[in-house]
């Protein structure tokens, strides 16, 4: 989702207050408010398969999945991420999380390079996050940051498989873009339906039009 700054700074108090009657959802980074701006089909469709996958995956766990309605606290900010899953219970709020032990974001032309550098470092910070997954939307490509591999990052592709070993869960990429239509999917989905015609019949391959 895209930010637009407000130019004003407010307190901890004041901006959880503010978020229980506001129309619209802010950020709170340094002190500062950011309105955040609505999500394109892309957007909404790959935050809502990562929530199913990690949420059926971890049912029957004390772990839970959330969805962009849910603040994560990181010192004195403030974030709404996508997806994010909690594995401690919050004795703080009911409005907010502290404890992550995965954050999502879903990748925005005019948030890509925060979400890339600035918040996941701020991100980072949390002693609980043990992985930090950025998923395009333009492209198929998820990028994985551990912070057992000291948050180098690992990329992920269609026909991948991507294990969060924090969890004890694995996802394939192909269903995180289900439904999403961009060009890499779809012509993944033309390669995978072209093989299964193969595989049904061999003689297809050779055959010339």
């Amino acid at each position: 989702m895209s930010l637009k700054y407000a130019n004003n700074k407010i307190s901890e108090e004041e901006y959880l207050q503010g978020e229980l009657v506001a129309e619209f959802k802010h950020e709170l980074i340094d002190g500062a408010i950011y309105a955040m701006a609505g999500a394109s089909e892309n957007h909404n469709l790959l935050s809502i398969n990562m929530l199913s996958e990690l949420r059926n995956k971890l049912r029957g766990t004390p772990c839970r999945t959330f969805i962009a309605d849910m603040k994560v606290k990181v010192a004195s900010d403030f974030f709404y991420p996508d997806v994010m899953v909690v594995c401690e219970k919050n004795s703080n709020s009911e409005y907010y999380q502290q404890s992550p032990v995965i954050i999502v974001e879903v990748l925005s032309p005019s948030t890509r390079k925060f979400d890339k550098t600035a918040k996941r470092l701020k991100y980072q910070n949390i002693s609980t996050l043990e992985e930090y997954v950025l998923i395009d939307q333009t492209i198929a490509e998820v990028e994985v940051f551990r912070r057992k591999e000291h948050w180098q990052s690992f990329y992920y592709y269609l026909g991948d498989a991507m294990t969060f070993d924090s969890l004890g869960v694995t996802v394939l990429v192909e269903d995180i873009y289900y439904q999403v239509n961009n060009d890499d999917v779809l012509a993944f989905l033309q390669e995978k339906n072209q093989t299964a015609v193969t595989d049904i019949n061999p003689n297809l391959a050779t055959q010339k039009p």
